[in-house]
């Protein structure tokens, strides 16, 4: 298999994890939350929301397929630590994958021998509190949202809430899901078995 493979199917190869990559997460996951970039105009706000609502109903219903088709092709999905973000690099993560990573995560959960999730957990997502924020590049935008996640397994409730950045690209006229970072609010806390996709 050559390098121009590799890149062809981000779904199988993490060739494009580099640190360039880490260093432009970290970047743009750094104080990015100031007013002076919110994006007050409703229509893109609403649109956003409408994305991140999607998502969360995706993961309600198990269609995990579908909720991966909602990213581009290198992305991340980042579920920290520690209070403050941190750097994945030097900090452990509750989860750091990448788009190969989430494949295996659903084909795993697919398979019925996922002990942690047999049967699987019902859940109920809330998405609430979206704001946009403008990036340094036209075709990037930055969204925080408020999360309550409801989940039923083994016959218990628990509760997992936080907040959420996602950071969405435009590719072909479509704004997909480049890099989302989980933020529970008890990150640092025993949470048990994070197995389902927060």
């Amino acid at each position: 298999m050559n390098a121009n493979d590799a890149k062809a199917n981000a779904s199988r190869y993490s060739h494009y994890v580099t640190n360039d990559f880490y260093l432009e997460l970290i970047a743009d996951f750094s104080d990015w939350q100031n007013n002076d970039k919110i994006v007050s105009d409703v229509s893109e706000r609403d649109l956003f929301r409408g994305l991140l609502e999607r998502e969360a109903r995706n993961l309600d219903r198990l269609l995990f397929e579908e909720w991966l088709d909602l990213f581009t092709p290198e992305c991340v999905y980042w579920v920290p630590s520690t209070p403050a973000g941190g750097d994945p690099r030097s900090e452990i993560a509750i989860m750091f994958d990448d788009r190969r990573r989430l494949g295996d995560r659903i084909y795993r959960l697919r398979t019925g021998y996922a002990w942690s999730q047999a049967p699987s957990s019902r859940t109920s997502r809330i998405v609430s509190n979206v704001e946009v924020f403008r990036c340094s590049r036209d075709d990037q935008r930055l969204v925080r949202s408020n999360f309550a996640i409801s989940e039923f397994w083994d016959g218990q409730i628990r509760v997992l809430a936080g907040w959420a950045g996602h950071r969405l690209r435009k590719q072909e006229g479509e704004w997909l899901i480049s890099a989302k970072q989980v933020n529970l609010l008890n990150c640092d806390q025993c949470i048990r078995n994070p197995s389902i996709i927060l």
